[in-house]
């Protein structure tokens, strides 16, 4: 069973959408900034840039995240979804 968690930002402009999922089995961060499809994808070493067709950014993923973050604000994340 992989362990996640979702949190979600909601706004007002119609525009603004921002999800973001943890999955501590693979220690990485899924940031979500549209609901595009994804055509295609950059490998900037430890982070993964997702695009759509028209070079929107959709999706980023930070791999190995507990290097980028201090271990109490993932533990803070985790109690809080």
């Amino acid at each position: 069973m992989q362990s996640a968690f979702l949190l979600g930002i909601a706004c007002t402009l119609s525009t603004c959408k921002l999800l973001y999922m943890y999955s501590k089995d693979v220690d990485a961060l899924l940031i979500e900034l549209s609901d595009d499809a994804i055509s295609y994808a950059e490998d900037e070493g430890r982070v993964i840039l997702h695009y759509s067709n028209n070079e929107k950014l959709v999706l980023i993923e930070i791999l190995d995240f507990k290097q980028f973050i201090a271990e109490d604000i993932i533990a803070e994340l985790i109690s809080t979804s």
